[in-house]
């Protein structure tokens, strides 16, 4: 190269640097790669598209208002959307019905816009209008479930009128317990379907004639109520356990619910067979009986005991009790 002394090279042609230069694109494009592996796993439930039928919907049903053409005037006219009928778009594209139509579930009249009025006294299919007796989704037991709920006290109250859209909204719904891997999670999401009614005057009046209860002075004998809400949910204490189902639906009246916490609070505790048997949960354990404690962001006193701990603390009070008397019988032979 000119300009280079005789005898010696630049340094871009040799061997060694152009193996760095594919080793270098090498690892930028695995780093890529995994970049995108990570990307697609953690946005795979937003990323699958909506059906046509679904965003034909959601121009207006996506929106706070709508526009439409006034037959009596001639113009069009821009108005508010019932607040009932709008549609959460980011909650909608995580949940497990994302990718059907709009009219799997609703009459095909509504295709017709504007929607005649009638419409709204359409009859909502219910889970088992689908989901009933298909070996696709036996697994699940719905069958079973729909037994355990007509035991219920929401059933033996409201009847048929008490249908599964009451808690779980069809737009939104995700399977959080089988698919979470925090006890956070699955509490936060469960116990917002409760409280979307018993939080709630205006949807509560829809079941009930009987006044909502106010939540914090039904609970009054609960100790620690905000921590037991935040870390529990309300059907640990409110359903009966069914080890064969993934979630009870017998939900109890209030004079049968749990009040005693040594259902909760001892190594035999209720939420083995409720909040803490899911498998996905019990796979950190995986780590042994410490790594669980320290991994379990709801640590239950009195459940979670780790029999190295256990006998180290009694080790301890061994010791101390002993030092105490030994300290005792030299004080009492010195005197």
């Amino acid at each position: 190269m000119a300009g280079s002394p005789a005898g010696t090279s630049s340094g871009f042609d040799t061997p060694s640097f152009l193996i760095s230069e594919k080793m270098l694109n090498l690892i930028r494009n695995v780093f890529a790669f995994v970049l995108l592996v990570v990307s697609l796993s953690v946005n795979s439930q937003e990323s699958r598209p909506l059906s046509e039928g679904a965003l034909h919907c959601l121009t207006c049903h996506g929106n706070q208002t709508y526009t439409l053409q006034n037959p009596w005037t001639g113009q069009e006219e821009k108005r508010l959307m019932n607040p009932y009928f709008i549609i959460d778009t980011t909650h909608y594209r995580t949940g497990v019905h994302r990718t059907f139509s709009c009219t799997d579930c609703h009459a095909t009249d509504y295709e017709t816009y504007p929607h005649a009025a009638e419409l709204k006294l359409e009859p909502l299919s219910t889970c088992l209008d689908c989901h009933g007796g298909d070996d696709t989704y036996a697994k699940y037991q719905f069958e079973r479930i729909d037994e355990e709920f007509q035991k219920s006290v929401h059933f033996v109250k409201s009847g048929e009128s008490f249908t599964c859209s009451k808690c779980h909204n069809q737009h939104y719904y995700k399977p959080t317990a089988r698919t979470s891997s925090t006890v956070s999670e699955i509490v936060s999401y469960n116990n917002a379907m409760c409280l979307s009614c018993h939080n709630n005057l205006a949807r509560f009046q829809l079941v009930s004639d009987q006044q909502n209860p106010v939540l914090a002075q039904v609970h009054a004998w609960l100790p620690n109520q905000e921590l037991h809400f935040r870390n529990v949910r309300c059907i640990e204490c409110h359903t009966q356990v069914t080890d064969t189902l993934m979630v009870s639906h017998n939900i109890l009246s209030k004079e049968h619910a749990v009040q005693k916490c040594v259902e909760c609070h001892s190594s035999n505790s209720m939420l083995k067979a409720s909040l803490y048997k899911y498998q996905n949960l019990q796979a950190r354990s995986g780590k042994g009986a410490l790594g669980a404690v320290l991994q379990n962001e709801s640590y239950l006193i009195g459940a979670n005991q780790v029999p190295a701990l256990k006998l180290l603390s009694i080790l301890i009070f061994v010791a101390a009790l002993a030092g105490v008397l030994l300290h005792s019988v030299f004080r009492f032979t010195k005197k």
